[in-house]
């Protein structure tokens, strides 16, 4: 059984997702965070690719937490692989969770790194 907290964010993606829809012009980066990782995925919705991803699992492998700075790091490589691949802007998809905290940081990290959203 999910809890309420649960259902909450669940019930909050799905109005997001809504709006929120990447295309191959302007891809969507989706953000997803457990309790001791943050992942980024920057997603082509139309033709149904992920384009690039990057994870703080990627960056040094399984610690204890993840912490704002690692999302931040994780921001700035999700902007180089995006660089790579000839992304310049994207829709930003915090996934339900609140703007704060490591969602901020990763979006903040992904501006450094060029991203325009």
């Amino acid at each position: 059984m999910a809890t309420a907290k649960a259902d909450r964010r669940q019930r909050l993606k799905y109005h997001i997702r809504k709006k929120v829809k990447g295309s191959s012009e302007r891809p969507r980066l989706s953000v997803f965070r457990s309790n001791t990782s943050i992942y980024a995925q920057i997603i082509d919705d139309i033709n149904g690719v992920t384009l690039a991803s990057a994870s703080s699992v990627d960056l040094g492998g399984r610690k204890e937490n993840s912490n704002v700075d690692t999302a931040l790091q994780v921001g700035k490589k999700i902007a180089e692989k995006a660089q790579e691949a000839g992304i310049q802007t994207v829709v930003f998809d915090r996934n339900g969770y609140l703007y704060h905290g490591k969602v901020k940081a990763l979006a903040e990290g992904a501006r450094e790194g060029g991203l325009k959203f």
